[in-house]
């Protein structure tokens, strides 16, 4: 399992109302190179005629892209905080964050095109995987849905765009690279975060800042392939953010949280693994922390099937050690409802072990 794994390592990218304005500094830099003789001078003329017709290549396949997907990005005001959100359907259904939502039930919606200002409605949210729909009370006429792609087809070095309204700033594109897939991160549920453990996260290299969240990540195919919600920060630094370290939501699970909540109003599958407890961070004689111990056990559920019981102390998930209730939250996100998994625990001061087929949030 792959675990970026402290509360105090990421952020949230919602960008508060009372945010004051942002300085911007420009800077640019160039190379140069020299080169001598006759064959050097020969081929220059052709090297620069083919890397300025590649240049050039790519910089339309970008602006494509985001004549493609910009239209579809919106800017999220949520009462006392900025966000993000994806034009899902052409219903109106948009598709953001949790934490953008928040515990408010309308919105003032506008698009990057800087069309006018919308109002729309809450759907329903799901804060354990920190997604949200959200729905435009009338649909403006051509309104454009945006293309969502296939998670299993994101690579490791794939060139991506992040769209959105960082720092407020809306219609904003930056670009990077997948820089890592499968990254477990859990957000702090401090100031309006959701607490959520969530598996598969795309890493990327594109700046993200505060605003970002419920924004897009997007391929060159124009493509929808995350949802940007979490920035690394340094706690070396005083907690600033670590540049080019962002995390988003794979597709995957944006396309099937999305698609139950249109549906029925809320989640029904979640496909999240639970032991079926609620549990508390225990400390050893060296005040570090030692294991999960267990408050509550669900009645039939997945660890009283199994047999444990309030006061054991969860210690390993598997073969991954527990130490906080945020590492046994990472490890469960890892795992799938109905998958046996060995449990190490202790029970009067004794290691014991238990199987458990694991249940469902």
């Amino acid at each position: 399992m792959d675990s970026f794994h402290s509360r105090s390592q990421v952020r949230r990218l919602l960008l508060p109302l009372t945010a004051g304005v942002c300085a911007i500094a420009l800077v640019s830099g160039c190379s140069d190179s020299n080169s001598s003789g006759p064959d050097a001078t020969k081929s220059g003329p052709v090297q620069q005629g083919s890397a300025s017709k590649a240049t050039g290549d790519l910089q339309d396949e970008y602006q494509s892209v985001i004549e493609n997907v910009l239209p579809s990005v919106v800017q999220i005001d949520a009462s006392d905080s900025l966000g993000s959100g994806i034009v899902y359907d052409t219903n109106g259904h948009i598709v953001t964050n949790a934490h953008v939502v928040g515990t408010e039930k309308t919105f003032k919606v506008s698009s990057a095109t800087g069309e006018k200002v919308l109002s729309a409605s809450l759907v329903a949210a799901y804060p354990e995987q920190d997604l949200a729909v959200i729905r435009l009370d009338t649909v403006p006429k051509g309104l454009k849905a945006a293309k969502f792609g296939d998670s299993d087809k994101v690579a490791v070095g794939q060139i991506v765009l992040a769209m959105g309204s960082p720092l407020g700033l809306s219609s904003s594109v930056t670009q990077g690279i997948v820089s890592a897939l499968g990254r477990t991160v859990s957000e702090s549920s401090a100031g309006g975060g959701t607490g959520a453990t969530i598996a598969n996260m795309v890493q990327t290299s594109a700046a993200i800042n505060p605003g970002n969240s419920g924004g897009a990540l997007v391929n060159l195919n124009s493509e929808v392939i995350g949802i940007p919600t979490l920035g690394a920060t340094d706690p070396q630094m005083g907690g600033s953010a670590a540049p080019g370290i962002g995390f988003a939501i794979p597709v995957s699970m944006v396309k099937t949280v999305a698609d139950q909540i249109i549906k029925n109003g809320k989640v029904t599958d979640s496909g999240r693994a639970a032991l079926d407890i609620t549990g508390r961070t225990v400390v050893d004689d060296s005040y570090q922390p030692a294991g999960v111990a267990l408050v509550s056990v669900s009645k039939g559920g997945a660890a009283d099937k199994a047999g444990l019981q309030v006061g054991d102390i969860i210690t390993k998930l598997g073969d991954t050690p527990v130490t906080t209730i945020t590492s046994l939250s990472e490890g469960l996100a890892a795992d799938k409802p109905g998958q046996k998994v060995t449990v190490t625990y202790l029970r009067d001061e004794a290691e014991k072990t238990a199987d458990v087929t694991l249940g469902e949030i």
